[in-house]
């Protein structure tokens, strides 16, 4: 389906990001800075970091990768401010991912902030980033894959493609876990969180209702879609959780909206639209898909549908989310009784044939996906 359009709130910001370089340090409000730090070796290139200014400090928005150079930027973007990393009070992290929680133990450590994460996936910190633990992690995931139908050598090379990003966690748990529809002790600001799980099991947005802000994440952001999969950390039916989360978010009433990669735009609502109508459109491909050949497994599946790059250029990691993904929406069928799978070694998926007719994935169906 076309890409839709969103405004961007700085047409710098967004000509930066198409041209490949990094925006500047930005003062978005009285008070408010936007912080754009590098990512290492990652199509993303970067994430915004949002620093608010309360007394005698900042508290951030997510922090970065653990690496020098991410470092660096953090505290050269707060010196713009008029600050520096010992002038952190908090890091309040919107999801797990070392982009976003990776610097987080380190400005900690430097500055005395402390650290808030939903409880959702600070229950997944152990697992995922402590050494001996990630290897009974990368086991689950092979055998997942293997499930899928992943061929068991593709399988061992897909299931450890992400091993290398753990050396950019500094390992922090959270000092404290952040509920939803929380309200934030930042004085001078209104500031809520918004549990919005499906990225991630406990991925957070923050509203600013007073100034109509929505700080998003990976949540909603103003070109791509984040990656929602069935993975050995996931919840059963991540993709249900999602797209609920986007209608959560859509009736908030904001002007801007602040996301974490990219740059900032205008129309939430819009955006929000056709994201639903990417996966509505993804979800029909695969029903297609399965409904021309029955019996393909997962990895079949995934073969074949279409990608924003060609599939033999992907690298493994992509593939294994691409694999993931293509799960979360059969799991997503499975639930509508639109497929039904056949276990084993691997699951194989076909029409339901119980079913009559075809479903409508229009958003009032998917509003009631759970």
């Amino acid at each position: 389906m076309a890409e839709a359009s969103v405004t961007a709130a700085n047409e710098k910001q967004r000509q930066a990001w198409l041209s490949g370089a990094m925006p500047g340090v930005e003062r978005v409000r009285p008070g408010l800075w936007s912080i754009p730090v590098p990512i290492p070796i990652n199509p993303l290139r970067y994430v915004l970091v949002y620093a608010f200014e309360v007394p005698g400090g900042v508290v951030i928005v997510d922090a970065g990768w653990n690496t020098e150079e991410a470092f660096g930027a953090l505290d050269s973007g707060l010196n713009v401010a008029g600050y520096r990393i010992a002038d952190v009070k908090a890091v309040l992290v919107t999801h797990l991912h070392p982009d976003h929680y990776g610097l987080a133990g380190r400005v900690r450590e430097a500055s005395g902030a402390w650290v808030g994460l939903h409880p959702a996936d600070a229950r997944l910190l152990h697992e995922r980033y402590d050494d001996e633990a990630m290897n009974v992690l990368i086991e689950r995931q092979r055998e997942l894959l293997v499930r899928c139908g992943v061929p068991d050598l593709k399988a061992e090379e897909l299931a450890g493609a992400s091993k290398v990003i753990r050396e950019h966690v500094s390992m922090a748990a959270p000092d404290r876990l952040i509920e939803d529809a929380e309200r934030l002790d930042l004085p001078g600001w209104n500031l809520r969180a918004i549990w919005t799980p499906g990225h991630t099991p406990g991925h957070l947005c923050f509203v600013e209702p007073d100034r109509k802000l929505l700080f998003t994440g990976d949540h909603v952001l103003p070109r791509i879609t984040p990656a929602v999969a069935v993975h050995p950390q996931s919840t059963q039916n991540p993709l249900a959780e999602f797209l609920d989360s986007l209608h959560a978010v859509r009736k908030l009433d904001v002007d801007e909206v602040m996301p974490a990669h990219e740059f900032r735009f205008l129309e939430l609502a819009g955006r929000v639209d056709y994201m639903i109508g990417h996966h509505e459109a993804r979800l029909a491909e695969i029903e297609e898909a399965v409904t021309e050949t029955p019996g393909l497994s997962c990895w079949e599946i995934t073969t074949r549908l279409t990608w924003s790059r060609p599939w033999g250029t992907m690298l493994a990691y992509q593939q294994r989310s691409a694999n993931n993904e293509t799960l979360a929406h059969l799991v997503w069928l499975e639930g509508r009784g639109a497929l039904s799978r056949v276990p084993g070694e691997p699951d194989l998926w076909f029409p339901d044939e119980a079913s009559s007719t075809r479903r409508d994935f229009t958003m009032g169906a998917m509003r009631g996906a759970t």
